[in-house]
């Protein structure tokens, strides 16, 4: 099979076939010259359908990275056979880096995820430049690709009414805000989609189920409208307007032959 035709078997559509090249790329930089060789930030749908790529390139010397521990967005980088991981995530060398926005004033405080995403965005950088926001009381940590850095650091003044003042901030340095989860414990007739998320979100089925079908739910990062899907332990669904929670735990079956889930939901 080429490369052409491997491709089109591993992709879901056109977008996501584009994405595939893209890694392809950098994973045949690394190979035949023997030198690091890393993607942009990947969303969680995109880097499933790396993995599928990688797979079939048999199992190349790679690493997902987003700077941060449990990071979301991530890059892959493909290592040749003398750079170890570390060496490749840690120094001043390291493709990833790291931003802490403050604004200030009381405006600060109001300021949301949305807000300092468009603006960085306003300055005509584009999504796969940049990784996770870690937004917390007053201040905002941004992963970022070290090419774009200065973009930031030179431009970026203001978001929504407040001032933010932009500094330089070591990934060993980053604090990510305590996120809150609540922990739900449930049963459900069969792992289907509209069940499972209706469980996950407090909402009626019917109600979950028409929300899936206008195509306003994610699985795993990837946009999902069919209501009967099986899900299963470790997908991660996100609502639009409603955030994002996890299937943990698929725990057996109850006295009444309904299914034992465990949830956490993101507040």
């Amino acid at each position: 099979m080429n490369k052409t035709e491997l491709l089109t078997k591993l992709s879901a559509d056109a977008d996501e076939r584009l994405v595939l090249a893209r890694v392809m790329d950098k994973l045949e930089l690394a190979r035949n010259r023997s030198v690091p060789a890393h993607t942009f930030f990947l969303t969680l749908a995109q880097q499933e359908a790396a993995e599928r790529l990688i797979a079939a390139c048999g199992h190349p010397a790679h690493l997902f990275w987003g700077g941060w521990e449990n990071a979301e967005r991530k890059l892959i980088a493909f290592l040749p056979d003398w750079m170890e991981p570390e060496d490749f995530t840690s120094g001043e060398e390291a493709p990833i880096a790291a931003l802490t926005l403050t604004p200030s004033g009381g405006d600060g405080a109001k300021l949301t995820h949305r807000d300092y995403l468009g603006s960085i965005l306003g300055l005509g950088l584009t999504r796969e430049k940049i990784g996770d926001l870690l937004v917390g009381d007053g201040v905002c940590q941004v992963l970022l690709l070290r090419e774009v850095e200065h973009v930031l650091l030179t431009q970026l003044d203001q978001v929504g009414r407040a001032r933010v003042k932009v500094t330089a901030c070591p990934l060993d340095q980053l604090r990510p805000p305590e996120q809150k989860v609540k922990l739900i414990r449930d049963t459900v007739a069969a792992l289907r989609l509209d069940a499972v998320a209706s469980t996950g979100f407090s909402l009626s089925r019917s109600k979950m189920a028409a929300l899936i079908s206008s195509k306003k739910l994610t699985l795993n990062g990837r946009e999902c409208d069919k209501p009967d899907r099986l899900v299963e332990a470790g997908d991660v669904l996100t609502c639009r307007g409603l955030g994002k929670c996890v299937l943990t735990e698929v725990s057996g079956t109850s006295k009444k032959g309904r299914i034992m889930i465990v949830m956490e939901r993101y507040l």
